[in-house]
């Protein structure tokens, strides 16, 4: 207990001596206030000492902390040119990185700058050189910066310079073909430098920070064309076509691909993808065979096949030949093209040209506009046959033609039978016409790449004969008798095709076409009526002659059934068909 009571007797006094010291801290603060205060003065006093720069201290950008005038001035000279200026486009993010020296700047122009800014250093108030070495020395201040005047005219060329490195063409949207596929070029808009607004930024300068001097700049947008995937496949999709030929401008028909590719994955890709960037797009692309550049060396080289035939008649079926010859002249036909002698040749009217010449209507003999016609379209079918083109539609004859091995004709009538072929090769197909001397001749050009020719043979299967029909005539005297209609003899006639290569050597033989003429009779009319009784002729009167019998001209319906329409007419033809004379093949070119 007695312990107790003095340790609190103690206590009790220390407090009190506690309290009587309070104006301890103030001392203490005042005390370090002093020290501080000589310090900073000390400072001070060492900052307007030096004579070398402060610490971290740096001009135009360069460090030159600790260094003497002379000492900054040269690394001044030898690092400022280099000094490098980052230049930044905020939309964009593109930089670029130019130097000082970029800026047409030399280092005569930065001479006495080390001294300037020592000067401008001393001149500090005493108290402020202390502040200033400790905002140097902790970095909190890094220094001035003296831009002289620039040379205006290197500035425009260093933004010259940088408007063709930092520009951009605009990328228009675009395709090419792969081998199975479409490449896709995604469009990108171009860019322009905007070169007075950065001009005016670098004449400035800019802001120096511990990255450097930094000068923002902007680009003016230029909208790229943009294509999409439907639009490339309304350009390549569909049938592919070979180069071919306009005979109207007598100019070339360039070359068309056919491409099938699904036109909602691709334009997906293209929205996914970067601008500038190719997307492939699977496809299925069907190439031409033949391009308008082959085509040029090779268009109608080749007298692919030639037929001629002799045409007899009366002078207005021998018009009428020659008339539908010239419409048919010169008519091209493209890589897939189909004939047809009908739309071609046109109706056959007296307006057009067309002359009335013998034709058949039902077996009977008629004069009909038009006659002869059938005889241009056999001779084109041979052609065609000889050409070793595809025959799409042709008929023979009712009865057995005279100008035309059996079996090779091919009859046509205006709203009815029509005689077609089309172009299976690859090349333009131009049919020639000429007429010389009583025989037509047809030819067709093309292109022969593998130097095929072609022979045509035919098989007579059977024929029928004809018989003599009498009729009696009461208009005509007793014992008198005329021909009223010519025969044909019926046959049926198998045609074949047969290739043979450039050496003459056998491909192919292939049945073409059959052929099945109707037999018809010879009728003569026998006459019945009473002979009249001679009469003495008038002096100076010449007695008339009694006209020959007609002959009855080559009929042009086609094969069973037979169509109502009237067929063109033919070539008259007698009971001994020898007596036309049939020309033969052309010797190749």
């Amino acid at each position: 207990m007695e312990q107790t009571t003095k340790e609190a007797i103690v206590e009790t006094k220390g407090g009190k001596r506690l309290k009587s010291g309070g104006k301890l801290p103030l001392v203490i603060l005042g005390v370090i206030l002093a020290v501080l205060l000589a310090a900073y003065i000390g400072l001070c006093a060492y900052a307007a000492s030096r004579d070398t720069f402060q610490p971290n201290r740096h001009i135009n950008g360069i460090g030159v902390g600790g260094l003497t005038v002379d000492q900054a001035q040269e690394k001044l000279e030898a690092d400022l040119l280099a000094q490098e200026i980052t230049l930044t486009d905020p939309d964009t993010g593109t930089q670029a990185v130019i130097t000082v020296a970029d800026l047409g700047y030399t280092a005569n122009e930065f001479a006495g700058d080390a001294q300037f800014w020592m000067d401008a250093d001393r001149q500090m108030g005493f108290f402020r050189k202390g502040w200033a070495y400790i905002a140097y020395a902790t970095g909190r201040w890094s220094g001035g910066a003296h831009w002289p005047d620039m040379d205006r005219e290197a500035l425009r060329d260093t933004v010259a310079r940088l408007s063709g490195e930092l520009s951009q063409e605009p990328l228009d949207g675009a395709w090419e073909l792969a081998d199975d596929a479409v490449l896709f070029t995604k469009a990108r808009d171009g860019r322009t430098l905007n070169t007075d607004a950065l001009e005016a930024a670098l004449a400035d300068v800019g802001t120096y920070s511990e990255a450097g001097y930094q000068v923002t700049f902007s680009f003016t947008t230029v909208p790229a064309q943009v294509l999409t995937a439907r639009e490339v496949y309304e350009e390549i999709a569909g049938e592919m076509k070979n180069a071919g030929y306009d005979a109207a401008t007598d100019s070339i028909i360039p070359e068309q691909l056919g491409a099938e590719f699904d036109v909602a994955a691709a334009q997906k890709a293209l929205d996914a993808a970067e601008p500038g960037s190719t997307v492939k797009v699977d496809a299925v692309i069907e190439y031409p065979r033949v391009t308008a550049e082959q085509l040029k060396g090779v268009l109608f080289r080749d007298v692919l096949g030639t037929a001629t035939t002799h045409v007899s008649g009366t002078a207005a079926r021998i018009s009428n030949v020659k008339l539908s010859a010239s419409s048919i002249n010169g008519t091209v036909l493209n890589c897939g093209d189909v004939f047809s002698y009908n739309e071609t040749v046109g109706q056959r009217t007296a307006a057009r040209g067309y002359q009335a010449a013998p034709a058949y209507v039902k077996g009977e003999t008629v004069d009909e506009i038009g006659g002869g016609i059938c005889q241009t379209s056999s001779t084109l079918y041979l052609a065609c046959l000889r050409s070793n083109l595809a025959i799409t539609e042709r008929y023979a004859h009712r009865y057995t033609p005279a100008y035309i091995d059996w079996g090779l004709d091919a009859t046509v009538s205006w709203g009815g039978p029509d005689y077609k072929f089309s172009n299976d090769t690859d090349y333009p197909v131009k049919i020639v016409t000429s007429y010389s001397g009583g025989y037509l001749t047809v030819k067709l050009l093309g292109t022969n790449v593998d130097g095929t020719s072609v022979k045509m043979t035919t098989e007579v299967l059977s024929k029928t004969a004809w018989e003599t029909v009498y009729e009696e005539d009461d208009t005509l005297p007793a014992g008198t008798e005329q021909v009223k209609v010519t025969p044909y003899g019926g046959a049926k006639v198998k045609s074949y095709r047969n290739v043979y290569d450039k050496n003459g050597n056998l491909i192919s033989s292939a049945f073409e076409a059959s052929s099945d003429y109707k037999v018809r009779n010879k009728v003569i009319v026998k006459g019945t009526a009473p002979a009249a009784e001679p009469q003495i002729p008038v002096s100076g009167t010449t007695v008339p002659e009694i006209p020959s019998t007609p002959t009855a001209p080559e009929e042009t319906t086609p094969t069973e059934p037979v169509s109502p329409v009237v067929e063109e007419p033919e070539v008259p033809m007698e009971e001994a068909p020898s007596i036309i004379v049939i020309a033969p093949e052309e010797p190749e070119a």
